[in-house]
């Protein structure tokens, strides 16, 4: 453990940062694994539903810093083309 005032502040800091990037990154990954099992349901209607709550989530998710611009391009795009043909 640190000795001066500042690093222990840090340390709470730090601590405290990791644990609420942890949470985001957990409500992400539960979010698309939810629109994933919806596709392979075979439930378009659903699909369809859950896939502009998982955009935002995934937008919300870039501008906290869970993730970086490109990767949630690439899993919007990823998961829009799946929605949209489920038996492909």
């Amino acid at each position: 453990m640190a000795n001066h005032a500042s690093s222990i502040k840090r340390h709470k800091q730090s601590e405290k940062r990791n644990s609420l990037n942890q949470m985001n990154r957990h409500k992400l990954k539960t979010q698309m694994k939810k629109l994933k099992a919806a596709i392979a349901s075979g439930k378009p209607e659903d699909a369809k539903t859950l896939l502009p709550q998982t955009h935002s989530m995934i937008d919300r998710s870039v501008q906290k810093g869970v993730i970086k611009k490109n990767t949630a391009r690439r899993y919007k795009s990823r998961l829009t083309k799946s929605a949209n043909n489920p038996t492909a």
